[in-house]
């Protein structure tokens, strides 16, 4: 797909996006508990998750119709073609189902593995992050870069607590106690979306996540990718798609980070 090819799908897709974020933030505070189920522990769906989720593939089909799906609620069947779309309707459903005013919509496009654009909207401030490949980010069509913070003690760090998986709670524990003692901060916001995309625009110079899905980080990584940062799992490899887990950062912190992380979680296994 040329460049301009993917500039115009990218202002039809953020534009569908848009109209689906409206019909969800519409809904806040509607939805009763006997609406919501439960997935798997502590991982819920409502109906607007399936909802926005099926205006987000109908409209991707009419942009795209060759186009497949990976999404997370499956509204749609899920395979793999030359063009793949990667879907949460939703990200932060728990935030929206209490009401609290983070969550967002993520989308990705990849072409034969690769990405070539990437949405994250916040829903709330109504705030557009996005890119096409080669192109830089943007935050409401204003170009916008990863933070130029150089040392560990000046970052302000987001992450994700587990809240299903503990399998490795031991050693985020661990990597979280020297970052409590070592940053300026850290934040949770409680939308993995919504944290990378914070990283491509400076507001947070770093994160961290274990067990987090493709629709989860395929659109932010991205983002950070284009506005100048790194990203990768917690050994330093590329595998954070499909890998479940993601350090992020500028290109000062990432390294500083990712040695944490990964001496937290791989050379206390090995020992």
């Amino acid at each position: 797909m040329t460049k301009d090819e993917l500039e115009i799908l990218s202002t039809a897709a953020r534009q569908l996006i848009k109209d689906t974020a409206d019909f969800i933030l519409k809904e806040v505070g509607l939805v009763k508990e006997k609406d919501v189920d439960t997935k798997a522990l502590n991982s819920l769906v409502s109906y607007v998750d399936k909802e926005a989720e099926k205006k987000l593939v109908a409209g991707f089909q009419k942009l795209l119709p060759e186009s497949t799906f990976l999404t997370e609620e499956e509204t749609v069947e899920q395979s793999q073609g030359k063009y793949q779309w990667i879907i949460d309707p939703l990200d932060g459903t728990t935030n929206f189902l209490h009401q609290l005013p983070c969550f967002a919509i993520s989308v990705a496009l990849r072409e034969n593995g690769q990405t070539i654009l990437g949405v994250v909207y916040e829903i709330n401030q109504k705030e557009c992050f996005h890119a096409v490949k080669g192109g830089g980010a943007f935050l409401n069509d204003k170009k916008i870069e990863v933070s130029k913070t150089k040392t560990l003690s000046e970052s302000l760090l987001a992450t994700g607590f587990p809240y299903y998986d503990f399998s490795g709670v031991d050693s985020y524990l661990e990597v979280l106690k020297y970052f409590i003692e070592n940053t300026r901060g850290i934040r949770r916001y409680g939308a993995a979306a919504v944290d990378l995309a914070y990283v491509a625009c400076g507001r947070f110079d770093g994160f961290f996540e274990y067990s987090l899905s493709p629709w989860d980080v395929a659109a932010g990584a991205f983002l950070i990718q284009e506005a100048g940062g790194k990203v990768s799992d917690f050994i330093g490899d590329d595998n954070y798609l499909f890998g479940k887990e993601v350090v992020a950062g500028n290109g000062n912190v990432h390294e500083k980070i990712l040695q944490e992380v990964r001496n937290a979680f791989y050379q206390s296994s090995v020992d």
